[in-house]
């Protein structure tokens, strides 16, 4: 036998070997890939129709409601609305002070915010409209701030465009930084 021949008979159950050993590792790594991804969505809870009452000291303060509520038990927990949300916020009284819709929102459980994304707009008792893309409400201090672009239309059609916004969570008390607009101003006003 000659010796290349020889080499080509040790050599070829080696090469053999090799590529099941790799097309193996291939298979392991897809395996793996395949259930580390199914963890991940093992993690949200999934679910439809979601009506959730806030309340604070035994009184209603808030009422929301999303068709679709996915929640992920991770390090840092938090719920997301993907089709989005409905928030009405109440007074003492129960009457509805404010309401606040988006197509998208997530709740942040360690920081207690909700971050409303995507079509923004909330009312207050006033008739005044606020739209964004991004109002953030923080539960504990109990505001809605954005550092995003606020456009507020005012109910006696006053308009104002502003950088950053910062109200109570009732939109009655509201501050805006960088603000332009068109104020409607009555004649009379003027003449006292």
């Amino acid at each position: 036998m000659s010796k290349a021949k020889q080499l080509f008979n040790i050599f070829l159950p080696v090469i053999i070997a090799g590529m099941a050993i790799l097309t193996g590792c291939e298979n392991d790594l897809k395996d793996l890939r395949r259930i580390s991804a199914k963890e991940v969505n093992q993690q949200g809870e999934r679910y439809t129709g979601v009506d959730v009452v806030y309340s604070d000291s035994a009184k209603v303060k808030a009422h929301m409601t999303a068709p679709v509520m996915i929640t992920y038990k991770v390090k840092k927990p938090y719920t997301e609305m993907p089709k989005g949300v409905k928030v009405i916020f109440y007074d003492n009284n129960l009457n509805v002070s404010s309401t606040i819709t988006s197509k998208y929102a997530v709740r942040r459980e360690t920081e207690k915010v909700i971050e409303l994304r995507d079509n923004v707009v909330g009312t207050n008792v006033k008739g005044d409209t606020f739209m964004s893309d991004e109002l953030i409400w923080d539960e504990t201090s109990k505001q809605i701030h954005s550092n995003k672009l606020v456009h507020v239309k005012m109910a006696d059609g006053s308009i104002t465009d502003g950088t950053s916004f910062v109200s109570d969570e009732n939109l009655n008390h509201w501050t805006m930084t960088g603000g332009t607009g068109i104020f409607h101003v009555n004649s009379q006003d003027m003449a006292h």
